[in-house]
């Protein structure tokens, strides 16, 4: 399989060879295809992948064939390899397609990350097999240690491993912690999968527009970033 995603066009192209086969979660994101009408199979999900994708619809597609994938405005693709017994957890909703063959479990988050976060469960791809994965931005992927924990935003995260210590967390003083998004906090061994682009909303405003003294004010005034523009 190969995957060509130039940033930022917004479209990826898959070229599948005759013995590979893809399945596809947003089968209306195929803009073009070229190869034999019947290796195309649309399925039905079952009720998890409807619930959390809120699709019904997937699409297996066999080779040797080529398709034209659109993605939405500011996001990117990422295909991963995932090896034999990768016990990576992801974020179903970042998951464009994967090959066939891999397995998919589900896996139900604690209570209370679930009701933070809004995530009743992760999703564990167990390879070997290719993953493609819509990102805001680039996938960094950092090594996590068991001594020292890692501080992750949460809207950035988009797969840690099963095995890993997870809580939620915030860190640094009081004005820090009062002030930050919420963090899951990590240990154990493996990768934790972020995306980049999950940055500081009010930075672009802040290097378009306003002085120093403006930007000062609308930080520290009650209700200063409503009255002052």
């Amino acid at each position: 399989m190969k995957v060509v995603a130039p940033p930022p066009q917004g479209h990826a192209r898959i070229m599948l060879e005759p013995q590979e086969a893809l399945h596809v979660l947003h089968p209306k994101a195929i803009l073009a295809y070229r190869g034999a009408p019947q290796s195309r199979e649309d399925r039905f999900m079952d009720a998890a992948g409807i619930y959390r994708k809120r699709k019904w619809i997937r699409s297996r597609l066999q080779g040797p064939s080529e398709l034209l994938l659109g993605l939405p405005p500011g996001f990117g693709l990422e295909a991963i390899e995932l090896e034999e017994g990768s016990d990576l957890l992801f974020d179903f909703r970042h998951v464009m397609f994967y090959s066939d063959g891999m397995t998919l479990k589900p896996r139900v988050q604690k209570l209370k990350n679930a009701w933070i976060t809004r995530e009743l469960t992760r999703m564990r791809f167990s390879g070997p097999g290719t993953l493609g994965i819509l990102t805001a931005g680039g996938l960094a992927s950092i090594d996590l240690c068991e001594e020292q924990p890692l501080y992750v935003d949460a809207a950035s995260l988009i797969a840690f491993p099963e095995s890993a210590q997870v809580r939620l967390a915030v860190y640094g003083n009081p004005l820090a912690s009062q002030h930050m998004n919420v963090q899951w906090e990590l240990r154990g061994r493996g990768p934790a999968l972020i995306q980049s682009g999950s940055f500081d909303r009010s930075l672009p405003e802040l290097l378009e527009k306003g002085g120093f003294l403006r930007r000062t004010l609308r930080e520290l005034l009650p209700f200063g970033g409503v009255y002052i523009k």
